[in-house]
């Protein structure tokens, strides 16, 4: 158990499929979910927490608070990276690497966790599937993120990945029956839909090819 049933635990939320039917779990586990988006200035956000907050409107279950946006712009750092300018955007055939964005992870993770922390919710959730290919994703990584987050006084708070033995196939059978049209997982939107040409488009529309599900998501390219 990652802690126990009617407990609070923060969710950092991407809107995406993942992370989204993560919320829907822990809410089925019996805990009391505090979800996050952070807004770090990339191209895609305002499509993404549209959907985030459609899709957590349509969920809408007992023990889900309120989603709580932070701030943490990174264009300084990023410039004019396809991720912030919406220009040669990997494609459809893509590695998965190509999407990776340096220390988005631990930024990401640091700054939730700190508001976990400073709101007395001793854990933080993140989606991260176990297949998932990059050493920023990895237990070591965590554990290691967990330690230096804690080293000061104070709260203490716990980063728990409950998907952290699940492969896509695994996420999407639990995801059955959720409002997954209202998640969102496109890098280069067009017109406030997916582009369906994109690395992260191809990868949402094989991820419902493995469970033999209806792809309910409108994209710009079909």
């Amino acid at each position: 158990m990652i802690c126990p049933t009617g407990s609070s635990i923060g969710v950092l939320s991407s809107g995406g499929l993942d992370s989204s039917i993560l919320i829907a779990h822990l809410l089925a586990e019996g805990h009391r979910v505090q979800p996050f988006y952070i807004r770090a200035g990339l191209y895609w956000e305002n499509c993404e927490l549209a959907a985030l907050r459609n899709f957590l409107a349509a969920l809408a279950r007992p023990g889900l608070a309120p989603l709580v946006t932070l701030e943490l712009p990174l264009g300084d750092l990023y410039g004019d990276h396809w991720s912030i300018t919406g220009r040669d955007v990997p494609g459809a055939e893509t590695a998965d690497d190509a999407v990776f964005l340096p220390g988005r992870n631990a930024l990401l993770v640091m700054k939730a966790a700190l508001w976990c922390q400073m709101h007395a919710i001793p854990s933080l959730a993140l989606g991260t599937l176990g297949s998932n290919p990059f050493a920023d994703a990895t237990p070591d990584f965590f554990a290691e993120l967990e330690s230096a987050l804690n080293r000061g006084p104070g709260p203490k708070v716990r980063l728990v990945r409950p998907f952290a033995s699940f492969d896509k196939r695994r996420v999407m059978e639990v995801g059955r029956g959720l409002p997954l049209a209202q998640t969102f997982s496109c890098i280069v939107p067009q017109a406030a839909l997916h582009c369906g040409q994109c690395n992260k488009c191809a990868e949402r529309q094989a991820a419902f090819g493995l469970v033999d599900s209806p792809d309910p998501t409108a994209y710009a390219a079909r």
